[in-house]
């Protein structure tokens, strides 16, 4: 003791690790130990010792430097090994002397207070200890040693007389109470001169078992020898032969208790929870016990030990697994409930057997557990002590322990054991009791569980009972056990981690067991997963970090918003910050600020860290970037994330208020004055330097420094090393010049604040394909302020899940009730391709959600699209008008079939009548959606592919028929259903003179199958002569009438309309019938006239179709009405109406003109056709001869039937070229613009390719000269296929969209059927897919491609839905060219590539047909315009070609 109080306090504090204190002890005058010997907690905080665990540190060292010592001369105790289950015992003192009597051993208040009780018996000494070194077990190999007694040999009885050789202890009176911990004590024995030579350190918050063996001094004779730690606590391994003396009788030897970390052995659970332990019973018998567990300078607390000691702990190879708790102290540094006994018992079997089971029982302050073995980590059963109400003594060797509600019953190897087990449980109890207040209590947990409940734990047949307390899981049976206390195990948060598995498992991981949950439902697991994942939180926080740092006044609160006790820092910037400033500062980058916590990121925390926040902190920090800060731009802790973000980036990203340097400005002189700067302890004048603009990496001049950092290590500064390290990367302020430039609508957007609970679904890649159901959704806590939407695991986080940035939405979507599991469900979609899906049960609260995440991403250009009960809003770039270049960015809202849509060069927002449309259609890959109204084409592009998609399926279907109503149709212009006017105009022109129209039924499958793809897309189903039957689209239109949901004259008017058939006065019923027709809604009201017009036109032909008024009236009657059509009344309307069409829907006389002329002309054009002498509409045109020239043009009449051949004919004999035998005449359409030209198959129309040509485009006959070659390949290949290598470029389109990279070799095969692409001749699966009777393939390519070869052609595609792709091809030679381009031919035309000598023998020139005379319906000569319009007006109303016949 007087060489420990002589010590120099800087060599003890080094000792212990705290040498940062020596200063503080020195200014105190406290030079050494003893000197330090009165400290206490208050005056160890006046001298600066602010962290919890240092003070306790020191205290602890004082108490061991001077507890009692050993006497002079006292011989030291030899070990003696005792048997596995007999509990190792240890003084609290020195050995004993020969006459303990007379040397009673004082009582400390430290050790009443950690004991609490007497015991009726002293313990037995212990050995001294060498250094801070454990004592290993006793070999032969030592001086006196004998064969160590096995240990299964049965303990000496009571009172029996110890061996020969031996000292027995003598008894006590009166008792001292329960000596302390080791750790306490064990300095008490001869302390090596100087600090003791510390073990390797570990970050592992356990021991690490040794191999080496530490050599023990000699028991001088006549000293009693010391029992042996039991087996439990030592590794095996072989050891020399133990030392003779045998262990006292054990009645003499009450429990001490023992701090060593193997106290903390490895506990199992449950049956199910126990793993194999290997071969137990015959290793024990046959390998005498191993030293302790190795174990850091008890002067070290347990978190300062290394990485590198807990790593070789876990390398090395060892029986006894590591300790299931961290040594001796929590997280917190807080002592942990050390056993005060255990061993091996036997435990009563249960309900019909009888045979006892082995238990390893370990007995601590809190609760009783037993275990399968002393390796496991967790138990098969805890029981709180203080639940305990009585132990009685039931038999030879057995004891009760018994509780309020269940009694458990063990046995001991011999009675003695026994009685020391009753001993110490009462002593354990009673002071439970004493410590508690309230005896009798029941053992369950005093405080509220953050969460309880049933889940499934892989390899239990039954479900526990689950409770989530504080920093532990506990597990039970059941809830009737949980509120006893009696329970299977618990487990320690800090060594554990939550993993979600599936839908409904997730894992529990610690190191020596994963534990597998289950619970009932998603939503149920994502609650306890948040439960556990808090638990390991509060396990794992540490405040001594923050303390230390909060010890200056300005570090408690933040240096940005002043938010009180800030828990993040910035570790470059040395300031410390609130939460929700370090968000914000995250978003700066770690070239700005390196963001860390006080209590999680404990690595981080160097003492020289520390140390530059108490240099710098706040105060210092602020001095320097908060000199110039006007109040108008400060914040406080209620400041919102958007004003945050603009102070902090103006404060830390652009300098905009710090104070500048006198340097600032010249960086040469910056530097030089850093490397000055660096040398000195100076922090401040180092911060301004380099915020200044002075570089961390600056040259020196110096060879043997070359950087600052080297300067500052050789003059000692190892803060300004420190600063230096963690500004290496920090980027010095910059003022942002210009800015960069924004996009039309990257305004500051509207703060809107809003939160609750919503349930939401893991985000998505993908559109949503299936409906989820409710247990796919978990309820999440969100908030949305300053546009950021966040979502929390519960309105008690602190961090968010996730966050959603309002300048990140790019679409809204409310989707119908019921669309999934939740009633009311909305979608949001991102910039970066992710679906976020949430709902809400109330549809007023998801309606309140929809308004205000809308309101905080729409433009507020577009807020009145807010006023709208949208279903989808959102951004989208189109294209419109004249300028189809530039593609802008404007607003769209859709509402119902309506497209409301925002603008860039409108003022207000511009509605879209999706069902009007006249086309609707997708150009490119899903690229662009194109939308053709009466006036305007607006082409809407796919920026992201995920939102589009969902634009696109929302505009198709709200363009299509939603319903059995008229108003749910497609529409035409006039408001009149799309599938009725499609109908009347097919039997206009097809179906006039046809008799018995609406009278003859059409085939009842082909009715219901175009009915409903007239319902389903109107505006894609084109009514043809030949493909369908005029009595099939009669049918299908009265059947349409028939199925209407409401009719046509709404339930409501119907009976009016009859009821004005009984009016006798023509002119009163005329009158009523044009009050009803008012009376009709809008669609109904058109779709009426357009139906009694079209069966005035009928009845106009009765003479060929037999259906006059009468006959159409009993037809439609009951069809309109919906009746059986027994009361003529029906009828009578209809007779009524076609009548006095003129007078009731008030026809003008310019109206009944027109429907006059057309009727004329359709009635014209079917004569003809019937008669085959057909040549009205009949085109002029101009075609050349062999080459494009003004001596070599003829203009030719060209009727609808005109062939190529027919044409070439003509012009042959106009010119009077003659024919030889291998002259291949033909026609070819030539392309200017594409440097192309396609040769016309001799049965191919004419009249249809020139509706087609552009001003680019024109008609030459000339040989075809590879015809012949082209014959005799056809001729001689075998198969119908045509496969090989080709060089293929896609096109833009011109929306520019496409490929345009180049050529690149593809694989194609052309079959009879498709063209299919592959990648390369090892592909199975074809990239692209053509149909070959919609190709159109031209010979050549234009030049500035640049193709490969010379020998190419362009080819032409349009699908069913006109959508038009073009690309070319390349071939090697020209062989290769010919043989691809006659394939082509040949599958296109069904093998015929050249008419057969009888044809062209009877083919004749067609004449003119004078009455006609030379129409020029397409201009000979004129511009661009002329020509479109033209063809427009042929394409829109081919009626017009005959007005003027």
């Amino acid at each position: 003791m007087e060489e420990e109080g002589s010590l120099p306090v800087a060599s003890w504090l080094a000792a212990l690790h705290l040498e940062q204190y020596a200063g503080c002890f020195q200014r105190r005058e406290l030079l050494t130990v003893r000197d330090c010997r009165a400290l206490t907690e208050q005056s160890l905080t006046q001298l600066g010792v602010l962290l919890p665990g240092h003070r306790r540190r020191i205290l602890l060292g004082l108490q061991k430097a001077f507890a009692e010592g050993t006497p002079p001369g006292a011989p030291a105790p030899k070990p003696v090994p005792m048997k596995r289950h007999v509990f190792r015992v240890s003084t609290a003192a020195a050995p004993e002397q020969e006459h303990p009597r007379e040397h009673p051993e004082p009582r400390s208040p430290l050790m009443e207070l950690d004991q609490g009780a007497s015991l009726t018996h002293h313990p037995p000494p212990i050995p001294p200890r060498v250094g801070c070194r454990p004592p290993l077990k006793f070999s032969a190999s030592l001086k006196g040693g004998s064969p160590e007694p096995s240990p299964s040999a049965p303990p000496a009885p009571r009172g029996a007389s110890p061996p020969p050789g031996t000292t027995r202890p003598p008894l006590r009176t009166p008792l001292p109470p329960l000596p302390a911990k080791r750790h306490q004590l064990e300095a008490k024995g001869q302390a090596p001169q100087g600090p003791p030579e510390l073990p390797p350190r570990a970050a592992s918050h356990r021991s690490t078992p040794a191999k080496e063996g530490v050599p023990i001094a000699e028991r001088p004779p006549g000293v009693p020898p010391c029992p042996p730690s039991p087996p439990l606590l030592l590794p095996r391994s072989k050891p020399p032969a133990p030392l003779p003396p045998e262990p006292p009788p054990k009645a003499t030897v009450p429990f001490v208790p023992q701090f060593d970390d193997s106290d903390y052995e490895d506990s199992a659970s449950e049956e199910e929870l126990s793993g194999a332990v290997g071969e137990m019973a015959e290793k024990e018998e046959a390998e005498p016990p191993a030293p302790r567990s190795l174990r850091a300078n008890s002067l070290d607390s347990e978190d300062e030990l290394s990485e590198e000691q807990g790593e070789a702990a876990l390398r090395s190879p060892s029986p006894h697994p590591a300790p299931a708790f961290p040594s001796g102290t929590d997280m917190e540094g807080s002592p942990l409930p050390a056993p005060l006994r255990a061993g091996w018992l036997d435990k009563n079997p249960p309900q019909g057997s009888y045979i006892y089971q082995r238990r390893w029982v370990k007995l601590d302050a809190e609760h009783l557990c037993y275990f399968d073995s002393e390796k496991d980590a967790y138990s098969k059963r805890f029981i709180p002590v203080s639940s305990i109400s009585r132990i009685a003594s039931v038999g030879d060797q057995k004891f009760e322990v018994i509780t309020n509600n269940r009694n458990f019953v063990f046995r001991a190897e011999s009675d003695a054991e026994r009685n020391e087990w009753i001993r110490t449980l009462q002593q354990a109890a009673e002071e439970r009791r004493r410590t508690s207040g309230s005896p009798g209590s029941s053992g369950a947990p005093a405080e509220l569980p953050d969460r309880s409940g049933f889940l499934e734990l892989r390899g239990f047949k039954h479900k526990l009972f689950v409770v989530v307390a504080g920093d532990k899981v506990l597990l039970y049976k059941n809830a009737e056990d949980y509120r006893l206390g009696i329970g299977i195990t618990y487990i320690e948060m800090n060594v554990g981690n939550v993993k979600e598995v599936d839908r409904r498992g997730f894992d529990l991981t610690t190191p020596y067991r994963t534990f597998s949950f289950a619970a009932d439902s998603e939503q149920e697991k994502e609650e306890w997963v948040e439960a556990m994942q808090q638990s390991i939180a509060e396990a794992l926080s540490n405040s001594e970090v923050a303390e230390r740092i909060w010890a200056l006044e300005p570090n408690c609160s933040c240096a940005d918003c002043g938010s009180p006790k800030p828990d993040w820092a910035s570790i470059n910037l040395c300031v410390v910050i609130c939460k929700r400033c370090a968000g914000e500062h995250r978003g700066l980058g770690p070239s700005i600020s390196k963001v860390r916590s006080l209590k999680m990121d404990r690595k981080v925390w160097t003492e020289e860290l520390i140390q530059l926040f108490h240099h710098i902190g706040n105060a210092v920090a602020n001095q320097f970037w908060a000199a110039n800060v006007p109040p108008s731009e400060s914040i406080g802790p209620g400041s919102g994330s958007r004003e945050r973000r603009r102070f902090l980036t103006a404060k830390y990203r652009e300098g905009k208020y710090r104070r500048y340097h006198p340097l600032f400005g010249n960086q040469e002189e910056l530097d030089r004055a850093l490397c000055a700067a660096v040398t000195t302890a100076d922090l401040a004048e180092t911060q301004a330097l380099l915020f200044c603009g002075a570089a961390a990496s600056c040259p020196t001049g110096d060879p043997q420094c070359p950087t600052p950092l080297a300067l500052a290590q050789r003059s000692g500064q190892r803060l300004q090393m420190e600063f230096l390290l963690h500004n290496r990367s920090s980027e010095p302020p910059r003022l942002e010049v210009g800015g960069s430039e924004e996009r039309p609508y990257s305004v500051p957007l509207p703060s809107v604040t809003h939160h609750g609970f919503l349930y939401k679904t893991p985000s998505m890649a993908k559109p949503i394909a299936e409906r989820k159901g409710l247990e796919e959704f978990s309820r999440r806590w969100c908030t949305l302020q300053d546009g950021l939407l966040s979502y929390y695991e519960s309105e008690r986080s602190a961090a968010p899940n996730g966050e959603l940035r309002a300048q990140e939405m790019v679409c809204l979507v409310h989707n119908a009730p019921h669309t999934h599991g939740i009633e009311n469900t909305f979608e949001v979609y991102t910039e970066s391709e992710r679906l976020y899906l949430f709902g809400l049960e109330n549809p007023g609260s998801a309606r309140e959600w929809l308004k205000s995440i809308a309101k905080s991403f729409v433009h507020p250009c577009a807020e009145e699209l807010l006023a709208l009960d949208f279903e989808r809003v959102g951004r989208l770039h189109y294209k419109g008008g004249l300028n189809l270049e530039r593609a802008k960015e404007g607003w769209f809202a859709l509402v119902g079939s309506t497209l409301h849509g925002r603008f860039q060069d409108s003022e207000r927002q511009e509605p879209l009548q999706l069902r009007k449309l006249q086309e609707l259609s997708i150009q490119g890959d899903n690229e662009v959606l194109v939308l053709v109204e009466r006036r305007r084409t607006l082409y809407i592009q796919g920026e992201r592919k995920l939102d589009f998609l969902g634009w696109v399926q929302a505009i198709q279907k709200a363009a299509g028929s939603s319903g059995d109503t008229l108003s749910e149709q497609q529409l035409t212009e006039s408001d009149v259903p799309l599938l009725v006017d499609r109908c009347i105009d097919y039997i206009t022109q097809c179906g006039l003179t046809s008799e018995g129209i609406y009278r003859k039924s059409g085939q009842n499958s082909k009715t219901t199958s175009l009915l409903e793809m007239l319902r389903r897309d109107a505006r894609s189903v084109r009514l043809k002569e030949g493909e369908h039957h005029v009595d099939d689209v009669a049918n299908t239109l009265k059947r349409f009438f028939r199925d209407l949901g409401d009719g046509l004259f709404t339930r409501r008017w119907g009976q009016d309309w009859m009821r004005a058939t009984a009016l006798e006065d023509e002119e009163v019923k005329i009158t009523e019938y044009r009050r009803l027709l008012g009376t009709l809604p809008t669609v109904n009201r058109a779709t009426l006239k357009a139906l009694i017009n079209h069966l005035f036109r009928v009845q106009r032909f009765s003479g060929e179709n037999q259906m006059n008024t009468h006959n159409l009236a009993i037809v439609f009657g009951p069809t309109l009405f919906q009746m059986d059509g027994k009361d003529y009344k029906a009828g009578r309307v209809v007779e009524d109406l076609i009548s006095h069409y003129v007078k009731i829907f008030n026809v003008n006389d310019q109206e009944m003109k027109k429907q006059q002329d057309e009727i004329t002309a359709i009635m014209k054009m079917r004569e003809a056709a019937s008669s085959g002498t057909q040549q009205a509409g009949d085109f002029i045109c101009t075609v050349y001869l062999e080459e494009k020239k003004t001596e070599a043009e003829q203009h030719v009449k060209i009727p609808a039937t005109m062939t190529a051949e027919e044409l070439t004919f003509e012009i042959l004999h106009r010119r009077k070229v003659v024919m030889k035998e291998k002259d291949y005449w033909s026609c070819y359409e030539v392309n200017e613009r594409e440097e192309a030209e396609r040769p016309l198959h001799y049965s191919e129309k004419v009249l249809p390719i020139l509706h087609c040509l552009g001003t680019e485009s024109y008609l030459v006959v000339k040989k075809q000269m590879a015809m012949e070659n082209m014959l005799i390949y056809l001729a001689s290949r075998g198969g119908d296929c045509k496969h090989g290598m080709m060089k293929f470029r896609e096109e833009r389109n011109l929306l520019g969209l496409g490929l345009s990279t180049g050529f690149h070799d593809r694989y194609f095969i052309l079959s009879h059927r498709c063209l299919h692409l592959y990648r390369d001749v090892r592909s199975h699966k074809p990239e692209k897919e053509w149909p070959v009777r919609n190709l159109r393939v031209y010979l050549g390519i234009k030049k500035k491609l640049r193709p490969p070869t010379c020998w190419g052609f362009t080819v032409f595609y349009e699908n069913e839905k006109h959508e038009k792709q073009q690309w070319y091809l390349c071939c090697d030679t020209q062989a290769d060219l010919r043989e691809w381009f006659a394939t082509f031919l040949h599958v296109q035309h069904g093998g015929a590539l050249w008419p057969s000598e009888s044809s062209k023998v009877r083919t004749s020139r067609w004449q003119q047909d004078s009455r006609l005379g030379n129409i020029s319906l397409i201009p000979l000569r004129g511009n661009e315009s002329e020509m479109r319009n033209s063809v427009a007006a042929f394409a829109t109303d081919p009626l017009t070609l005959l007005h003027n016949v």
